[in-house]
């Protein structure tokens, strides 16, 4: 019977030893795990920035490694303005080009085009030897290929010598040889373009050689002249604000409306139309 007795003094206290650790590992079970972390949309936002930001300023200090991935890196998360992608683009362009990766440098300046219609080096950038023949050359291919998108008959291979002059003029100018570029495309001029749309060509590419040469009074004549030709005549958006060019081509433009304004007014009245219109030097 002692025995028996003491067993249940020892067991009571067993039991009660046992209860909190019980009540500790149910507590423990019970708690809910804490939440992850949420991320947002704008803090991917941030961050694609940041890194844009950064892969600018190690391109600028010449570490382009680095800066090509953080630039990739800010591509990649998709949430960049039109306006950052291409300036991401260009820079990755910049790098490709530097290390003698044409075909991907010519592939991001085209996307760049592609993502931002207003895309456009500064004067500095695009007469850059080795990365501006190569932008030069992919606005080129994208104009002719809109061109050819919109019905507009596209020369594949020259058809005379005033073509051939043309097709030279073109090459010229993508090799940012711009005073030869002038000249062959006024010699195709001047030899006679038979097609309506190598003329208007022609033309165009003359005028900006010529406000890259930093003649603007001869790049608005030249501008002007156009609407002889074409009186629907535009620029794409992406040619319209290269800055070389933009302003003067703003004032060609109002001054061929004019011009032609006066001329309907003058045929409704039955008077001979005006003779051609030169800007004057200032």
């Amino acid at each position: 019977m002692k025995r028996t007795a003491l067993l249940y003094p020892l067991a009571a206290i067993a039991l009660a030893a046992t209860l909190p650790a019980c009540e500790q590992m149910q507590t423990k079970e019970q708690k809910p795990a804490a939440a992850a972390p949420q991320i947002t949309e704008d803090m991917l936002r941030d961050r694609a920035k940041d890194q844009l930001a950064q892969g600018v300023k190690q391109y600028d200090s010449g570490d382009y490694d680095n800066a090509a991935k953080n630039l990739q890196g800010s591509l990649d998360h998709g949430l960049l303005s039109k306006q950052e992608q291409s300036t991401a683009r260009k820079y990755l362009a910049f790098i490709y080009c530097a290390g003698n990766r044409e075909q991907a440098c010519r592939d991001e300046f085209r996307k760049a085009f592609e993502i931002n219609p207003e895309f456009a080096l500064t004067p500095a950038e695009d007469g850059h030897p080795i990365w501006g023949p190569v932008y030069r050359s992919v606005r080129t291919q994208l104009i002719a290929e809109r061109e050819a998108a919109a019905g507009k008959p596209m020369t594949l291979l020259p058809r005379g010598k005033a073509e051939g002059l043309l097709a030279d003029g073109l090459v010229k100018y993508d090799a940012g040889e711009f005073d030869a570029a002038h000249k062959l495309l006024q010699a195709a001029l001047t030899e006679g373009l038979s097609d309506k749309a190598d003329k208007v060509k022609a033309m165009k590419f003359s005028a900006f050689s010529t406000c890259l040469l930093a003649k603007y009074h001869d790049c608005r004549n030249e501008f002007v002249k156009i609407y002889d030709v074409d009186p629907n005549f535009d620029l794409t958006p992406a040619e319209a604000g290269h800055p070389s060019w933009t302003k003067t081509f703003a004032s060609a433009k109002a001054i061929a409306k004019r011009k032609l304004e006066r001329e309907a007014r003058q045929r409704a009245k039955g008077t001979p139309p005006l003779a051609p219109v030169t800007t004057p030097k200032k």
